[in-house]
């Protein structure tokens, strides 16, 4: 999906006050802000479509299982003050219409256009990027939630959260070159509650992801990979190779590995695995990540079972190579799943 410049500034004059906006040919009302971060912020917008009007269920690009059945989707905007952030924003896109996965959220329409006549002449351009809307939060929402309740998932529930983010990263590892995520962590799974089922897991925010593989074989480029990482891999998620990577090193896939274990370790005790560093006198996270020093919560009632823990170390090897692909990781949690469902 391409990007489509216009140079209709009721965008602005719409997000920025009350009114409706147009993605393209379709049109939304502002329902309320559902979050915001750095220079993006989220909306919960509605679809206005007037009588005869074709509305963007008619849109032969949007798979009808994605349209709303009462029009309300997310739309994020973005704030694009420099030429970086606008090529980061068309990233972005490029990279989230290659996708196609239930577990992996799909970017509906978009649209950049310049903004001209504002007070803040360093505003070049703003983007609109819609997708589905779901209100139940994230992982990260529902464990912060969850842990001021004293409650947990159960066992089965970890398990079935988790082997849908290894689904949707197995579609993303599968590309020819494979794509990493880089930043799979609780606060980009998207969770929605359906009766009598499992939770849905959703993967979301493709602004990091990147072909996988990666080939470096000088010290600048081994340090132009770890300030990459430092601005787009959370620093709890990291993977070590991300943190000091060495001057001659094979990066793939497996960096994702790495996020999905310590992501596992979240679903269960609702933190990184490495976390607890941050709140330790000279404590450091990033010797904890590089020495995979995992301290697992003690209290916990019932306990999860050991054959978790074990799981969770399996993907946290601090060599790369050490680690299994995201095959070997659905075998396994396939079997878990088994063993702990009937």
């Amino acid at each position: 999906m391409g990007c489509s410049f216009s140079g209709l500034n009721s965008f602005y004059d719409a997000v920025n006050g009350a009114g409706d906006v147009w993605i393209n040919e379709n049109r939304f009302r502002i329902v309320r802000q559902l979050g915001e971060g750095g220079f993006a912020f989220v909306f919960l917008v509605k679809e206005v479509v007037a009588d005869g009007a074709a509305g963007l269920a008619r849109k032969k690009s949007i798979n009808p299982s994605h349209v709303s059945d009462d029009g309300t989707y997310a739309m994020k905007k973005v704030i694009i003050q420099t030429e970086e952030q606008l090529e980061m924003v068309k990233q972005e896109i490029r990279v989230s219409s290659l996708f196609s996965h239930p577990n992996l959220l799909p970017l509906l329409d978009h649209a950049i256009i310049p903004v001209k006549g504002t007070h803040d002449i360093s505003r070049k351009h703003e983007a609109y990027l819609l997708f589905p809307v779901h209100l139940d939060g994230t992982l990260l929402d529902i464990a912060t939630i969850m842990q001021s309740k004293k409650e947990n998932f159960t066992t089965t529930t970890v398990l079935q959260i988790f082997r849908q983010l290894c689904a949707g990263l197995k579609h993303m590892h599968s590309f020819d070159p494979p794509y990493a995520h880089n930043d799979v962590k609780p606060g980009n799974v998207l969770i929605t509650h359906r009766k009598g089922q499992p939770p849905l897991a959703i993967l979301m925010d493709f602004g990091s992801a990147r072909p996988a593989r990666k080939e470096i074989r000088s010290r600048s480029e081994a340090l132009q990979l770890q300030e990459w990482a430092s601005e787009h891999c959370s620093a709890p998620f990291r993977a070590p190779e991300l943190w000091d990577c060495p001057s001659h090193a094979d990066i793939d896939e497996r960096t994702d590995i790495w996020s999905l274990g310590c992501t596992l370790y979240a679903i269960m005790y609702g933190t990184s695995p490495f976390e607890y560093a941050l709140g330790e006198s000279g404590g450091s996270l990033q010797l904890a990540v590089m020495n995979a020093q995992i301290k697992w919560p003690s209290g916990h009632n019932p306990p999860y079972p050991e054959n978790l823990h074990q799981f969770v170390l399996w993907m946290l090897q601090p060599q790369p190579a050490m680690r299994p692909n995201i095959d070997d990781i659905i075998i396994h949690v396939d079997k878990l799943i088994l063993k702990f469902s009937s």
